[in-house]
């Protein structure tokens, strides 16, 4: 830990791109959906504009252009991720051993909802360790890069915002659990992040470290 922090008495994971390698297929997806809405947007595009942000953000900012997404786009959407997910998601490498060796508390924030979460924990093998210890941005009323989130995970929890860790992979994610007055350590291990300077990204969002492998977790913290 950083010198003159305690240790924490929470870590919060974020799901897409920390826990499970989602990212690419959740951008491919989106990327895919709105080409049949009729509005063209690369995976590409789809990973600077929405990473690590709800579907309710997406709505909005095509709202805020002038262009409406139909009202089937939603329910399509999560049809395509869910069963993207099925066939192909994966967990991020070593993550399961993080995971069963920690002793401190633990929980799963994301701004996806409960079934993707789910889907995504049972497919990876992972939902064993977190139980009903999952917290959405359906739950709040701000999502990331708001910190609402992870104020209301690390109050169901029962844990203080400055002895919370948050784990992410995004620069949304990042500013969140910063505005929320929590450490946060960005995750740069994803494959959306291949071609792409993870460290710069994450650290000029404000993550207080960067690493790059699961077996690292717990490397100079």
């Amino acid at each position: 830990m950083d010198q003159g922090r305690p240790k924490p008495d929470l870590i919060i994971f974020d799901c897409d791109g920390v826990l499970v390698d989602s990212e690419l297929l959740s951008c491919r997806c989106l990327s895919d959906v709105l080409a049949e809405c009729g509005i063209a947007l690369s995976p590409e595009q789809a990973f600077e504009l929405f990473l690590g942000r709800s579907t309710k953000a997406v709505e909005q900012h095509y709202r805020d252009l002038g262009q409406v997404v139909p009202d089937g786009f939603l329910p399509r959407l999560k049809s395509h991720v869910l069963s993207t997910f099925a066939g192909s998601l994966q967990p991020i490498a070593g993550v399961a051993a993080v995971v069963s060796e920690l002793r401190t508390p633990f929980c799963v924030a994301s701004s996806s909802d409960i079934d993707r979460i789910a889907l995504s924990l049972d497919v990876t093998g992972l939902r064993a360790h977190f139980g009903d210890r999952i917290y959405t941005a359906q739950m709040v009323r701000h999502g990331k890069p708001a910190p609402d989130l992870f104020l209301h995970a690390a109050e169901q929890m029962g844990a203080q915002p400055a002895r919370t860790l948050v784990i992410e992979d995004s620069a949304s994610g990042v500013q969140a659990g910063k505005a929320a007055g929590m450490m946060v350590w960005g995750f740069a291990g994803g494959s959306h992040y291949r071609g792409r300077d993870g460290h710069a990204i994450l650290s000029g969002a404000g993550a207080d470290r960067v690493f790059a492998r699961m077996i690292d977790f717990w490397k100079d913290a």
